[in-house]
């Protein structure tokens, strides 16, 4: 065993084991009918429905959410990004745009969403609307939070030999905010699978969203929860991109500081 696979247990093996034993528990409490399988199906009965409904689910279904995400995300990062920036720059801009952005959130998502679904039709659109209000406001926050922090006192260093405010923002505060940056675009891309499968449960023709909610009306727990398992591993993928990206771009550039 090499050591990148004694790391990788070491640090996920109790995670391993922890979730071996509760899916054998799960499978094991519905198997003895202490649960209605109705109500909460057991792994081997969800992999079966995911089996039997795959084709739809991989093909027609999950392509749609995915292109929900990925342009919903895509959309938050170069707003959030120039909304950080641009609050960084402009306290005015920071007093006008930071209460909105935090009254964004405390929207319930379900009740605004009927509303894009007037506005955009059953469309895309209004699923993308609803993904871009909850993904956006964890990337401005962060831009905007590592910017204002990073860099005090090199920041004052530079002033003394006579840099401007934009050298110092690109030398200084931007390399030093990425971190802050990276770890807001972890949470807004999990944000994104929320945000896609709320607009398609409320109004969709497509999606895994619309499928898990079709499912349910037709009372089949096990593919409402194949659906809900393939959302978790499309969040899951998207997040360890993230992480990836992330641990790339800080290795970059700690090897440039060196360099």
């Amino acid at each position: 065993m090499n050591n990148n696979w004694r790391k990788w247990l070491g640090d996920y093996g109790l995670f391993l084991i922890v979730s071996i034993l509760l899916v054998s528990g799960w499978e094991w409490i519905v198997r003895n009918g202490m649960i209605p399988s109705f109500i909460l199906p057991s792994p081997t009965q969800i992999g079966a429905a995911f089996i039997e409904n795959r084709q739809l689910l991989l093909e027609e279904h999950l392509p749609a959410t995915l292109n929900e995400v990925l342009i919903g995300f895509g959309i938050s990062l170069a707003g959030g990004l120039l909304v950080g920036v641009g609050m960084h720059f402009s306290r005015s801009l920071e007093k006008v745009l930071y209460p909105f952005l935090v009254i964004s959130q405390t929207i319930p998502m379900i009740a605004i969403s009927p509303i894009f679904i007037m506005w955009f039709g059953y469309s895309i659109w209004s699923k993308i609307a609803v993904t871009i209000l909850i993904a956006i406001f964890p990337i401005v926050v962060s831009t905007y939070d590592g910017l204002k922090a990073g860099g005090g006192e090199y920041r004052e260093l530079l002033l003394t030999m006579g840099a401007n405010r934009w050298t110092i923002f690109k030398k200084i505060q931007v390399p030093l905010a990425l971190p802050s940056i990276l770890s807001g675009l972890k949470m807004s891309v999990v944000y994104c699978v929320v945000g896609a499968t709320i607009g398609e449960w409320l109004g969709a023709s497509v999606g895994l969203g619309y499928f898990s909610r079709r499912m349910s009306g037709n009372l089949q727990a096990d593919a409402v929860f194949a659906a809900i398992f393939l959302l978790s591993l499309l969040g899951v993928v998207l997040f360890l991109f993230i992480s990836i990206l992330e641990k790339q771009v800080l290795k970059n550039i700690i090897r440039n500081k060196r360099g």
